[in-house]
């Protein structure tokens, strides 16, 4: 089993990130920027993704792997605040941090973090990252962290926010000089990535992308990474040499604590006789600028965040599912909702995921009903073995990074409307989701699927963006869609319903090919995925198409990937070849 990181990253990509990996963390960082490659996302080649990989990224190897440049569940700080919740009722016990990169103005967004219930801010500099960013963007995007760092720090003591958070800083960090020009500037911990890196054998060749790196430090070919000569030892000798250097600095200073001088920029100053030709421009007054607030507010951090998780609907949830949580016992349970109850379902499959692993519960162990309309986050992490069904309708991120669990939303019992030309749900539904099933008997927003990676979706209709950058899993739109349809889209597949023959206007053709339903296994898993959405949902729409199912199979179209439609056929030829050759031998 792969070994526990205690500091557990959540990117745009959200590859990997169930529910098991968020509860086996002490701190659980948002990445919202790295300094060398700001706003820009990332891709993983299809070379690069071998079976370790695409295991841990719960994808299938030689298929490319593209991160979003944002988070599509922030576009504002209440996004960001509900992400924060959304992870604090995962795991109460981890700290959460985001990520920022050191740029003009990134006080502002700190503010703006602290106020969204951050545990941690961490300023990202621009000349660390890694050696797969872009030459333009290594030198080109971002600032230098000590003038994102001033800026945050400064900006927070003023709106009295800094004592509520902790300040993190990174960016080629090598020396304890680094260290404490950073804790001066106002940062309390302090990141090491590329010395790190160093001390194990990097040479900085930077072609990490290129899956061919001389001292084995980042490739997968087998034949380099012989040479890796790395060992954790020299990791902890470099740590400590950093500590004892940063000690013997404090003592000639006179200082006994590192928290006296957090936050000091009065201590800096600029070196007499540095004046040639282009130092002598320089003006580090506002980088050095103390704050008058500096004698009234905090200049550290001296309390925690008040995170509202203590009197969550999940607390109710979890008390009553006892007996399913100790020992398995299936429970049906019923409760009322409002919009206020948000991340609905993850507090619980947290404690699933603690007990019992990415394996979680038998099928169908905890099953609740819901009845009224759901806040944000509704089933959100949802755990194996939890089935969660919603009469009313339901607000945005349903089911996001649904790692196993089964969510079905159907209008009340007795409404008059017709299903499927009425939204029920939001935006951004599934971002993220590794395993599981969802089954929404009406329309949804935009976005539908972005990032899914193994979960099982049938909806009657979409907005814009439906499927992108997904990698794994199959979706299934009884409906029309919105433009964009499979941008970026490298796995899995999807199969909509196009009665108007116009499909091909709304879908974004570079990664993936269209066809129609002409293989019987495509036939038979269409026909199961409608039957299963009928069963639980029995929408009239679905019903209508499985009592005339040869004529309106005629009407779907099958969206395969090409990438991932090679990758499937040469797994194919594989199997056969290693059929046909143990035939031979027996």
């Amino acid at each position: 089993s792969s070994a526990r990181s205690a500091i557990k990253q959540v990117a745009s990509g959200r590859f990997g990130v169930t529910t098991e990996y968020l509860v086996n963390a002490d701190e659980i960082q948002i990445k919202v920027a790295q300094g060398a490659k700001p706003g820009e996302g990332g891709q993983l080649p299809g070379f690069k993704v071998d079976k370790i990989i695409a295991k841990t990224r719960h994808s299938i190897p030689g298929i490319s792997l593209i991160s979003p440049p944002p988070h599509h569940d922030i576009y504002s700080i209440e996004d960001l605040a509900q992400l924060i919740f959304d992870l604090k009722n995962v795991n109460p016990s981890a700290n959460v941090s985001v990520k920022l990169v050191s740029e003009s103005g990134v006080g502002t967004i700190a503010a703006g973090v602290a106020k969204a219930k951050s545990d941690l801010i961490t300023i990202s500099g621009s000349d660390g990252g890694t050696g797969a960013s872009p030459a333009s963007s290594i030198r080109y995007a971002g600032v230098p962290v000590e003038i994102g760092l001033a800026e945050t720090q400064q900006t927070l003591v003023i709106n009295n926010l800094r004592g509520q958070v902790k300040l993190q800083a990174d960016g080629q960090l090598k020396s304890a000089r680094d260290v404490i020009i950073m804790a001066m500037l106002g940062a309390e911990e302090y990141g090491f990535a590329t010395s790190a890196l160093i001390v194990l054998g990097c040479v900085m060749m930077r072609k990490c992308h290129k899956n061919t790196c001389p001292v084995g430090v980042a490739t997968q070919n087998e034949e380099l990474r012989k040479r890796f000569k790395g060992r954790s030892e020299y990791v902890v000798n470099f740590f400590r040499f950093l500590a004892r250097e940063i000690r013997e600095t404090m003592t000639e200073m006179g200082v006994r604590k590192l928290d006296e001088i957090i936050g000091r920029a009065d201590l800096l100053f600029v070196k007499e006789g540095m004046e040639n030709a282009k130092a002598s421009g320089l003006d580090f007054s506002r980088l050095l600028h103390r704050p008058a607030e500096c004698d009234t507010n905090a200049i550290i951090n001296v309390t925690r965040q008040k995170h509202d998780i203590d009197h969550v609907l999940d607390r109710e949830i979890i008390s009553r599912a006892y007996p399913a949580i100790e020992s398995a016992m299936p429970v049906e349970l019923e409760f009322p909702i409002c919009n206020t109850d948000r991340s609905v379902g993850a507090m619980l499959s947290g404690v699933v995921a603690k007990k019992f692993g990415d394996a979680g519960l038998p099928d169908n162990t905890i099953n609740c009903t819901f009845k009224g309309a759901a806040g944000q986050s509704f089933g959100a992490f949802l755990a194996h073995g939890i089935s969660f069904r919603l009469e009313g309708d339901a607000n945005d991120y349903v089911g996001k990074g649904l790692s196993g669990g089964k969510i079905v939303i159907v209008p009340p019992t007795g409404s008059t409307f017709a299903p499927e030309a009425n939204i029920i749900a939001g935006n951004t539904i599934l971002y993220g989701a590794t395993a599981g099933e969802i089954y929404i008997n009406g329309r949804v927003g935009e976005r539908f699927c972005v990032r899914n990676s193994g979960a099982t979706a049938v909806v009657e209709g979409v907005g814009d963006h439906c499927c992108e950058y997904m990698t794994g899993g199959r979706t299934v739109v009884l409906g029309s869609t919105g433009r964009n349809f499979a941008a970026g889209m490298s796995g899995g597949i999807a199969y909509v319903w196009n009665p108007d023959g116009n499909f091909d206007y709304f879908c974004n053709m570079e990664m993936v090919e269209l066809s129609l339903i002409e293989e019987m296994a495509d036939n038979r898993e269409l026909y199961r995925l409608i039957g299963n959405h009928f069963r639980h949902t029995h929408s009239p729409l679905a019903g209508a198409m499985l009592d005339d199912w040869d004529n309106y199979v005629g009407q779907f179209i099958k969206v395969i990937p090409i990438e991932y439609k090679k990758v499937l056929h040469d797994e194919k030829v594989a199997k056969l070849q290693q059929r046909i050759a143990s035939m031979q031998t027996d």
